[in-house]
């Protein structure tokens, strides 16, 4: 498992996810939404999970009225033929005062890696444009991984039409005992139009031997 994977500034990002597609209209007891996309660098928390080659990902998510969701996401992990799929499910909400929560279990399968398979809970919060979250590994087939904690801030400001300014810093603690622990932070700038939406992203970390900026740009189409 390389640095918790996913679903970050492809993430998604990943963002948190990152996992996208939780709300739910008001007259829909359930919703079925799926997405595709392309991006030039499959990055997550700063790091590279594509050997810095473009990646194919897509993903099929379940919403319930009630808050509960359940969801799989897959990407390709550069030229070699690997790739990732996740599972995930957990139970999201927004309160009338603005304050959103998302509390759920993630588990990222490398069927052609030996020894990457992991799982992690994690908790998101979020109000007006801001944003907080923490995972924690709870299982993992490398023990190195297990009780790995990771931390994350963001913010998304609109600053035109259907464009909006995002910010994200965090923090990787690999495990307790470990001391390659590691900081990393993003810019992007996110345009969506009605044939999907782009983002153009700078992303940094502060590893000694990968602490070089990559830039990247990603499509993807919600359906």
């Amino acid at each position: 498992m390389q640095a918790y994977q996913r679903t970050a500034t492809a993430c998604a990002v990943a963002s948190i996810l990152a996992i996208g597609g939780l709300g739910v209209s008001g007259q829909a007891m359930a919703e079925v939404s799926a997405n595709i996309g392309i991006t030039s660098n499959y990055i997550f928390r700063g790091l590279s999970e594509s050997d810095d080659d473009a990646a194919v990902q897509g993903g099929v998510d379940y919403n319930h009225a009630s808050g509960l969701y359940l969801g799989t996401w897959v990407s390709s992990l550069g030229g070699g033929g690997d790739y990732e799929i996740d599972g995930y499910f957990g139970f999201a909400n927004e309160l009338s005062s603005g304050f959103g929560y998302d509390l759920g279990y993630v588990y990222y399968a490398y069927p052609r890696a030996d020894d990457s398979d992991a799982g992690e809970i994690y908790l998101n919060l979020s109000f007006s444009q801001f944003s907080a979250g923490v995972a924690y590994v709870i299982n993992a087939d490398d023990s190195d991984w297990e009780k790995t904690l990771s931390y994350e801030l963001g913010a998304e400001f609109p600053v035109a039409a259907d464009m909006s300014l995002g910010a994200q810093i965090g923090y990787v603690d690999p495990n307790p005992s470990d001391d390659t622990n590691y900081t990393w932070w993003s810019l992007s700038l996110n345009k969506a139009t009605s044939m999907g939406d782009f983002s153009f992203a700078y992303v940094q970390n502060d590893l000694d031997d990968d602490d070089d900026p990559r830039f990247l740009v990603s499509y993807t189409m919600n359906f």
